[in-house]
């Protein structure tokens, strides 16, 4: 792997035209490229086409990338690879996960500049999550992976994070699988009729019973038996 500065050298070379400094970006980051693709094998992709497919993420990554975010590059690219090769495994489900995190950046944009008009400066991460009811880290990788240019990337405004930027002091708990399969289930529940979306809301999210379930709802614990695993399996179909 190249230290940051020939990184940072190479990247002004690329975004500048340069396809040998591209070429050479690609040829220093295969690790990083294979370490991301391994987690797709044996899902009816080849090797050859993964790899592609995440020279193509790592690619757009280039052209996306700002210095002034303040945010390593690999750290920039990781999402970038995973979105291209779940895009691709997932171009023949119903949840169109690239369409998904689109709407979500847009909206997420918007309301960045129009506080910004008001306030003077950006929202927060915090913030953000608040109006938008998302999770930080959710926040952080929609608006990464659409390449806009927004403070989370930068220091914050206090003495004691002058040393880390947002993104950096984002919790690590979730990888960037965990974070699609999220945006695909929110996805997947709210396109639900209203008495589905409240049996999903309270058997797996309050933990009821399927009798405690049954009485609220009005029916049979046999009925709601059968729309659980119906559910499930549909929710299994768009995670696969």
């Amino acid at each position: 792997m190249l230290g940051e500065e020939e990184t940072l050298a190479l990247l002004r070379r690329a975004k500048a035209g340069d396809a040998a400094a591209k070429e050479e970006l690609v040829t220093h980051n295969t690790s990083l490229l294979k370490s991301i693709l391994r987690r797709y094998l044996g899902k009816g992709v080849d090797y050859d086409d993964l790899f592609s497919l995440a020279c193509m993420g790592f690619l757009k990554a280039i052209a996306g990338f700002d210095e002034g975010y303040g945010v390593r590059f690999s750290t920039y690219a990781v999402p970038m690879i995973a979105g291209e090769i779940k895009r691709f495994l997932r171009d023949d489900g119903s949840v169109k996960v690239s369409r998904a995190m689109k709407k979500a950046a847009r909206e997420i944009g918007r309301y960045v500049e129009t506080y910004a008009a008001e306030h003077g400066e950006q929202p927060s991460v915090k913030e953000l999550a608040e109006v938008f009811h998302m999770d930080e880290s959710e926040v952080v990788f929609t608006m990464g992976s659409s390449r806009m240019p927004v403070s989370i990337y930068e220091t914050g405004d206090y003495k004691d994070e002058k040393s880390a930027t947002l993104l950096e002091r984002l919790p690590a708990g979730e990888d960037q699988d965990d974070m699609l399969e999220k945006m695909v289930l929110k996805e997947a529940i709210e396109k639900l009729p209203e008495r589905e979306k409240k049996i999903v809301f309270l058997r797996f999210f309050r933990d009821m019973t399927q009798s405690e379930v049954a009485k609220a709802v009005g029916v049979s614990q046999v009925q709601i038996s059968r729309i659980e695993s119906r559910l499930l399996k549909d929710f299994k179909k768009e995670l696969s």
